[in-house]
């Protein structure tokens, strides 16, 4: 077990670098000036050089990664351009409100996902199966969005059961444990599930489906075993493999939530990259960036080791 943990933190490592490259050149290569939206239209050559010497974009590209690697090591993102605040200072509330509706989301997700997939699987080719797979290719299928302003137009406008935007009473961003304040996560949660519950549904069906299909659940019957113990059997060869597509869903809503973020106006990361990239903000736009993939990295080893875990079959691949 050391051994592969030990192999899989050196395989990690080499990703993390060259994450960090991609996300360094990616600011630089998209068009415009990052300094425009601090500086006057009428502003001289003298300030305009004086800027780019503060936030460091007068110098080659090698070195301003360099000196942006070791500062990111220390905990220093650098500074906003378009706030004056740190980045990390910007980061840190917003990457707790994504966290917390993505991971709200993942489990609304794998919950419904898991009950559709594997009430698909066990009465595959019968009217439930046709029914758990059009609602799996439904939420697929159905665009984050549209489905948010749906749920706004029905429950926000026309009900007028839940709010519609902020994370708190009168749009606040702080983040308080009420009834007042959770009322704001139902609608862009549930938003943020349908997708996971889709792709858990049909991985969990195919999964159930070939399961039951094997020789070793035929001799388990075959030996008097109820459908209880057989239904243990199944949910325990379906866990890894469903733990892992879990933990890939949780990292693509925690880095793909700006659509959902924007439409309910939620404070997450999705909404601060809006608002980077409009603003050409680019140390709080790098930072934004390189924090989510950071995640979703440390995401696939976590996985990677728990599914290690739950079957000792990966570790011996």
């Amino acid at each position: 077990m050391l051994k592969y943990l030990a192999e899989r933190i050196l395989y990690t490592l080499p990703v993390a670098f060259g994450v960090s490259i991609v996300c360094f050149m990616l600011v630089h290569i998209a068009p415009g000036d990052p300094l425009t939206s601090v500086l006057p239209p009428d502003a001289s050559a003298q300030l305009q050089a004086e800027m780019r010497a503060i936030y460091g974009f007068d110098r080659p590209l090698p070195v301003q990664y360099g000196l942006w690697v070791l500062k990111v090591i220390q905990g220093d993102f650098g500074t906003s351009i378009a706030t004056g605040r740190p980045v990390a200072m910007e980061l840190s509330r917003a990457l707790g409100n994504t966290l917390m509706l993505a991971v709200l989301a993942t489990m609304i997700g794998f919950l419904f996902g898991g009950l559709f997939g594997f009430v698909a699987g066990y009465f595959r080719d019968s009217w439930i199966d046709r029914i758990a797979s059009l609602i799996s290719i439904i939420g697929v299928s159905v665009p984050h969005y549209w489905l948010g302003m749906v749920l706004v137009i029905i429950f926000s406008v026309q009900l007028n059961w839940l709010p519609s935007t902020g994370a708190g009473p009168g749009g606040s961003a702080d983040w308080v444990w009420d009834w007042a304040h959770v009322r704001h996560l139902i609608l862009p949660a549930i938003t943020m599930s349908v997708i996971p519950m889709g792709i858990v549904a049909r991985t969990v069906r195919a999964l159930v489906a070939d399961i039951l299909s094997q020789e070793f659940i035929t001799g388990l019957r075959a030996k008097g075993l109820l459908d209880v113990g057989v239904f243990r059997h199944v949910v325990k060869n379906t866990a890894p493999t469903a733990l892992a597509v879990m933990g890939l869903q949780l990292g693509y809503l925690l880095g793909g939530s700006i659509l959902i973020e924007t439409v309910f106006s939620w404070p997450g990361t999705g909404f601060l990259l809006g608002q980077a990239i409009f603003q050409r903000d680019l140390p709080l736009l790098q930072g934004a960036i390189l924090a989510l993939a950071m995640i979703f990295v440390v995401l696939n080893l976590l996985v990677d080791i728990v599914q290690s875990m739950l079957d000792p079959r990966v570790q011996r691949s």
